[in-house]
């Protein structure tokens, strides 16, 4: 367990990293939109690469994000029944939910994608769009980010099985989100 443990530490700090350079593509994305509406407006002059850089941001923001708001239980969920569980019983929906749920489609949505990514860089597929980008490194988003979140996923198993054996620390404490 201890071997895990170190894993599920490895994987919590490499997913706030990963969620640092999200925050960071957040803001690069909004100073990118904040220019483009500046110089196409300002300028009357405009390129599609500025729009489509802002896509690539947010597909990293998305992707690469995703595991840090896993590992701050922050993700979304059905709130019908999860809300009015008390003791243990959130953390045994939680490792049901990972173990038949997040790591299947994740795993697989990561091997899935991972051919499509390798297709579009040897390729050197292009955006359509008059001034458009190479699309490999937006691609390459979608494999990464599905194997961060299933990496995250079992880090999360581990953590919540280790919290069972009462070998772990961990806040079970659950807050309804407001609407």
């Amino acid at each position: 367990m201890i071997f895990l443990l170190k894993f599920a530490k490895w994987m919590d700090y490499v997913s706030e990293k990963f969620g640092s350079l999200a925050s960071w593509a957040v803001l690069l994305a909004a100073l990118i939109s904040a220019g483009n509406a500046f110089i196409r407006y300002g300028f009357d002059w405009s390129t599609n690469s500025f729009l489509e850089i802002q896509w690539y941001m947010f597909a990293w923001m998305v992707m690469v994000g995703a595991p840090l708001v896993l590992k701050l239980n922050e993700h979304v969920r059905v709130d019908l029944i999860y809300g009015k569980l008390k003791g243990n019983r959130p953390v045994y929906v939680d490792i049901f939910g990972l173990i038949f749920f997040l790591l299947p489609v994740m795993g697989m949505m990561a091997y899935m994608c991972w051919p499509y990514f390798l297709k579009v860089l040897t390729t050197g597929e292009m955006s359509q769009n008059a001034g458009g980008l190479i699309r490999w490194p937006v691609i390459l988003a979608l494999p990464v980010g599905f194997a961060m979140v299933f990496l995250q996923g079992l880090a999360e198993i581990v953590k919540r099985v280790a919290y069972l054996q009462g070998k772990y620390e961990m806040d079970t404490h659950y807050e309804k989100p407001l609407q």
